[in-house]
């Protein structure tokens, strides 16, 4: 499913973006990829009606489910799954202290209008996922997979660097879904690392960094710098040897760490 809701019907359906997967191969190749053998634990975020769920638990995985629409928990509660431990919440809100204590995987089709929020906040404790594997809207995903120099190469390909290497999986066309929805969705899967993969010691300045870089995507490092750090964009990019006439989507996830350890001496 990569939506949410149904709770009262077609409307609450199309508010939320719901679009339940129904191609168990695909449900079949997205647990094959997350790797899962018996006695792994597993968070899935918006189960849906089980088209994951049930491959999970087969896979021999105890399945920790979150589900912010209540009818589809309560269906997913009756079948009484043996393994499956199933939470009322919108996991943009959960509290995390609440999952086992264990590192878990992550396997989940998320809402196209919440994806890229959820793998933030699931990027934000590295230690406890290692291993996300999550259907998205495919040009999400590329992004999420590029490589400096490509299109869809952009600050959440970088952003998503430095925690994760990511792959894409499959592509998953509208007809998997019911009702289709009107855009092609993939499946990606992100081996995560403990610690940053790059010398970082402050993540929210190699975001800021970033996202300045990108802020316009068009024009000259040496200009979408100045407008984030002023006159000290020259001496930044002085210190790394980075040409300033370069455009963001050129630059390594080295280059924007090396970036980011000498803004880091400015602050």
């Amino acid at each position: 499913m990569s939506g949410r809701g149904d709770r009262s019907g077609a409307g609450r359906r199309r508010a939320l973006g719901q679009n339940f997967l129904i191609d168990p191969d695909v449900a079949r190749r997205t647990v094959e990829a997350a790797g899962v053998v018996q006695g792994d634990r597993v968070l899935e975020i918006g189960p849906g009606r089980g088209i994951l769920t049930s491959p999970l638990l087969g896979a021999g995985a105890g399945v920790f489910a979150v589900e912010i629409d209540e009818r589809l928990a309560d269906e997913l509660e009756r079948r009484h799954l043996p393994g499956l431990t199933v939470r009322r919440a919108d996991f943009l809100r959960f509290d995390l202290d609440e999952l086992p204590s264990s590192r878990m995987t992550v396997v989940a089709n998320l809402p196209y209008s919440t994806g890229t929020a959820i793998l933030e906040r699931l990027l934000g404790a590295p230690a406890r996922f290692p291993r996300i594997v999550v259907m998205l809207q495919k040009e999400v995903a590329a992004r999420l997979a590029a490589e400096p120099g490509a299109r869809a190469y952009g600050s959440l390909s970088v952003l998503t660097a430095l925690w994760a290497r990511a792959a894409l999986v499959l592509d998953v066309p509208p007809a998997c879904f019911r009702p289709p929805p009107k855009v092609d969705s993939a499946v990606v899967r992100l081996d995560v690392s403990p610690t940053p993969r790059v010398p970082v010691r402050d993540a929210e300045v190699f975001r800021r960094v970033v996202r300045a870089a990108f802020a316009q995507k068009r024009k000259m490092l040496r200009n979408t710098l100045r407008a984030a750090f002023g006159d000290d964009a020259e001496a930044l990019l002085e210190r790394t040897g980075i040409d300033g006439r370069r455009r963001a989507e050129t630059l390594s996830l080295e280059e924007f760490a090396a970036l980011t350890r000498e803004a880091e001496r400015l602050a």
